[in-house]
């Protein structure tokens, strides 16, 4: 039988190092006696299609033996790959997508770590893919399943994913390569050496031990604690007043509503949750649950003020610098791309300052004229910072404003809804709590989100005692799935009211 070249395809985003992986296996492969080639593919952006860099080796002794040099593909063909190496899960199930992982020949190595892909950030609704269920397509599709957090493990042995890749796919022994000629790549590298054969080492290891099943002890989590007399009594409040399921909702909720606004805030929250969890039976469990969970993400509206506060932490320019891979003797320039309409600066103004801009043409005339193109502001320098820190300060009169009290109006009525239906059905009325994810974003965005949910709970109200719980899930299924509402459309037709 001839012999085939070893084929490696490498699937990897921009900047995270799959082509200093691809020129390292060239390189291990040049130096130990074998001829090499390699391409690559860019993808059409960064989240739509990775870039893929494949790899062909052939022993140098055989290709002499043969009275020739061998032809060598481009491109990897599906069923027709030895190793497919992905920077990211997504890229794993890309690669699975594609074919190019085998049961019968290929050792997939894989890190488990997400970077949310367009598609599944521009959803409307829950875009993620289940990473268990892709992990486990994975187990099933490949001979050799090597996977774990390689983000992590290059974040933690201070080098980058390209050399746990490097690591990991050692540590397999499907190459006729040793350790030591592995290593011996990275050094004639000569950038980065030491960093990079730490994080190779940590790979080698786990690949060489397997991933055995750790099974998540179902411990009790710590009770939180707090410096600020204010924060603990609202602490104490949940754990004395309210039932043991949902409590971690509920700080969380609290945790979530201080940061956003402040504790008067939060105190509200339990205030209004306090109904929810007076329901002690069986059926309403869940409900309580997923009301603190929806309640605080609703009560947290996102406005100018939120994203101001967001974009001016000190958290972000950190994870930023990260992403980077700033170094400490780099700058970093940071550019918001910011297009604030008409409605969102009224809305981010105190309650009749905002009025009046709008009634007035004149006002609105100017206020448009300054925003009408949008604007870039650069937080890393003090203008744009000092620009951005005096929007979140408005969130000091957020609750005078009109954004706010048509959010609160729309809150109280959605929970007197809940309450009404638990009476009869908490199931029917869980469903309700969830469709608080039909609202989110601002401008257009929020704009459709209401209508739909208006219109959501309108069918719900007319059909009444009647409908049933997995009806209501398939209406707010629909309304998530485009933007036109055709398919809450055509769910909506199905369940004729009499």
């Amino acid at each position: 039988m001839t012999q085939q070249p070893i084929k490696i395809a490498i699937l990897a985003m921009g900047g995270e190092g799959g082509g200093v992986l691809a020129d390292w296996i060239v390189d291990l492969g040049e130096a130990n006696g074998y001829i090499a080639q390699t391409t690559s593919v860019p993808g059409v952006a960064q989240r739509t299609g990775a870039t893929i860099y494949y790899v062909e080796l052939y022993p140098e002794r055989q290709a002499a033996a043969d009275g020739g040099w061998p032809v060598l593909a481009l491109m990897p063909l599906p069923g027709d790959v030895d190793v497919v190496l992905c920077s990211e899960l997504m890229e794993a199930g890309r690669a699975l997508q594609r074919n190019l992982v085998s049961a019968e020949r290929t050792t997939l190595i894989a890190s488990t770590h997400r970077v949310y892909s367009i598609g599944e950030k521009s959803a409307m609704g829950d875009g993620r893919v289940d990473s268990t269920q892709l992990l486990a397509h994975a187990q099933k599709a490949a001979r050799q399943f090597v996977h774990f957090d390689m983000a992590e493990a290059a974040a933690r042995n201070g080098s980058v994913i390209s050399a746990v890749l490097f690591g990991a796919l050692a540590g397999t022994n499907v190459l006729p390569f040793t350790r030591e000629q592995f290593e011996a790549t990275i050094e004639r590298g000569g950038v980065g050496v030491k960093p990079s054969l730490k994080a190779f080492g940590a790979a080698f290891k786990r690949a060489q031990e397997g991933d055995p099943e750790i099974v998540a002890a179902q411990a009790t989590p710590a009770r939180p604690t707090a410096g600020h007399p204010e924060v603990r009594a609202l602490i104490e409040r949940v754990h004395s007043e309210f039932p043991a399921e949902p409590r971690t909702m509920l700080l969380e909720g609290v945790r979530r509503l201080i940061d956003y606004q402040d504790i008067a805030y939060a105190s509200l929250y339990l205030d209004r949750m306090a109904p929810v969890c007076a329901l002690a039976d069986e059926p309403a469990r869940l409900l309580a649950s997923e009301t603190a969970r929806h309640l605080a993400l609703w009560m947290s509206y996102e406005d100018t003020a939120r994203v101001a506060q967001l974009k001016t932490r000190a958290t972000r320019f950190a994870r930023v610098k990260g992403e980077a891979g700033v170094q400490t003797d780099q700058l970093v320039a940071i550019n918001e791309y910011l297009h604030p309409g008409l409605r969102e600066i009224c809305e981010t103004l105190p309650g009749p300052i905002g009025r009046w801009i709008h009634r007035s043409s004149a006002m609105r005339r100017l206020v448009e004229r300054f925003t009408r193109k949008g604007r870039v502001v650069q937080t890393s320098s003090l203008h744009g910072f000092l620009m951005l820190t005096a929007v979140a300060a408005a969130r000091q009169w957020r609750r005078t404003t009109t954004r706010y009290a048509e959010v609160d109006e729309r809150i109280e009525s959605w929970l007197r809804f809940i309450a009404q239906t638990a009476t009869y059905s908490p199931a029917l009325a869980t469903e309700i709590a969830r469709c608080q994810r039909l609202v989110k974003g601002y401008s257009e965005t929020y704009d459709r989100g209401v209508r739909n949910y208006d219109t959501v709970i309108g069918a719900v109200k007319q059909a009444g005692r009647r409908l049933e719980p997995a009806t209501l899930t398939a209406w707010r299924d629909a309304a998530l799935a485009d933007e036109q509402g055709h398919a809450l459309k055509a769910a909506l037709e199905k369940h004729v009211i009499a």
